[in-house]
Order: C-alpha cells, then sequence, then structure tokens
C-alpha cells in the first residue's frame, strides 16, 4: 500500500538532536550563579582576613598614622614657631654689627668700627657671636661674611679667610665676591698659589661685567709673578675679548705685553 506524505508532515530528529533539546537553560544559569558565588566567597573570605588583621592590629597601624601626622605637623610647627621667630631675632640682633660695618666701609675710624662690628656694642651681638650663637639661619651664615671682609680690613688676613670659608651662599654674585675675598686674604698673607686658585673660582663661578674682570685681573696678575705666562696669557686677553669696556681693560695691551 503506498504511503503519502501529509502536508506539514516532519521527519522524527535524530536521537543526538534530542539530546541537544534537552539541556536545560535553568540548570546552566545556576552554573553560572554557582561560579559566582565562589568568586564573591573567595573575595569575602580574603575580605575577612583583612579585617580580622587590621582589628588585632589596629595599635600599630594607628601609631604609625600618628607619627606620620605628628612629623607632619611638627615639621610646620618648627618651621612657623621655632625656625622663622629665629630667623627674625637673629636678624634684629646683628642689625647694630652691620650698622659699626657700614658706618667703617665710609672710613670714619674705621678699625674701632670693624672691632665693635665683629665683637659688639651697645648691648648688641657683634658678627662673631651672632655666626655663633645663631647658627644654622641666614642671619648668622652672612655674619660669617661680614666678620670675614671685616678681619681682611683689619689685617687679620688668617682670620679672615676662617670666618669667610665659613661662608656659603646660593646667590653667584656673593658666593663670587666671597672667593675673591679669600684670594685677597691669601695674597696680603704671601700665599700666592691658594690666591690664584681662589681668584680663578671668583672668576668663573659668576661670570658678569662687574667681578669677572677685577677677579680675571687679579689672577693675571699673580699668575705673572708665578711665572705662569700663559695663565696669565689667558686672563688678560678673556678680559680684553669680552670685558673691553670694563675698568680692568685701561692698561690690558701692557699687561698682555709682560706675559707674551
Amino acid at each position: 500500500m503506498a504511503t503519502y506524505n501529509k502536508r506539514g508532515y516532519k521527519a522524527p530528529k535524530p536521537e543526538q538532536e534530542k539530546e541537544v533539546l534537552e539541556y536545560d537553560p535553568i540548570d546552566a544559569v545556576s552554573e553560572k550563579d554557582s561560579t559566582t558565588a565562589e568568586v564573591f566567597n573567595s573575595l569575602d573570605t580574603g575580605a575577612s582576613r583583612i579585617e580580622e588583621w587590621v582589628a588585632g592590629n589596629q595599635k600599630i597601624i594607628f601609631g604609625i598614622v600618628g607619627a606620620l601626622a605628628l612629623a607632619t605637623v611638627g615639621y610646620f610647627a618648627y618651621d612657623r614657631f621655632v625656625a622663622e621667630p629665629k630667623e627674625e631675632v637673629a636678624a634684629n640682633e646683628m642689625f647694630q654689627a652691620q650698622q659699626y660695618f657700614q658706618q667703617a666701609v665710609d672710613g670714619v675710624a674705621s678699625d674701632s668700627l670693624y672691632n665693635l662690628a665683629l665683637n659688639g656694642g651697645e648691648g648688641k651681638m657683634g658678627f662673631l657671636k651672632v655666626a655663633e650663637h645663631y647658627s644654622g639661619t641666614d642671619a648668622g651664615n652672612l655674619a660669617h661674611y661680614y666678620a670675614g671682609i671685616s678681619y681682611l680690613n683689619l689685617h687679620k688676613y688668617k682670620e679672615a679667610i676662617t670666618e669667610l670659608e665659613k661662608f656659603s651662599s646660593k646667590d653667584a654674585f656673593l658666593s663670587a665676591l666671597s672667593k675673591g675675598a679669600i684670594g685677597d686674604a691669601f695674597a696680603q698673607n704671601n700665599q700666592l698659589p691658594e690666591a690664584l686658585d681662589y681668584y680663578e673660582k671668583a672668576a668663573t663661578s659668576n661670570e658678569n661685567d662687574l667681578t669677572t674682570p677685577r677677579f680675571l685681573l687679579k689672577a693675571g696678575q699673580v699668575a705673572l709673578v708665578l711665572k705662569k705666562k700663559d695663565k696669565a696669557l689667558e686672563y688678560f686677553t678673556k678680559i680684553q675679548d669680552k670685558y673691553d669696556t670694563a675698568p680692568e681693560a685701561a692698561n690690558i695691551d701692557a699687561l698682555i705685553g709682560m706675559a707674551q
């Protein structure tokens, strides 16, 4: 008997495809939820361990935080309540010595005024005491420079060198002047190699139209005495080439002739 396919009739699907259709999406979601739960459980366990560690070590943690806070507050407190007032007191204390120094520079009874500037007067400290009692302040540092120049003018060259070598400055111009003053003290003390060394440092530490030709000239003159004509020629030529309008260039041609 012939078999006819009815319209809309579909043949049964193979067993393998039935198995695929038997896949339960609810079970799949459950598996995902289970994996997610394991991840969150792991995170919760880690967080709990951290909480336990924090709880057990609170004293240490607060101690570290407290120490950092105290250090920060201490720094600003020191700067405001100790360092700044100390700078102001030191500057006020040194003011009278600076007045003596300026009067000495102006040439009125200079030796006695330089001594007053060094040792103090009218109930105020001189440069030596300011440098000693206010060490670490800007005023204490500057007092070494003033003391060195005072000693230099009093012809006490060793003392001048000692004080000036204690002075330091970030200001290149003032640094050059202090090195040149040390050179002057060594030259006056007949220590010419040392003088030449400091004149060279002064000339090269801050090149400008005022101090550089001055210390190049002194370096060249000392180099001539030491029979270092090549160096002398170098310094004199530099004045001629770069600082021809400076007062030190007035007789530079004659000096170059001596160095050749």
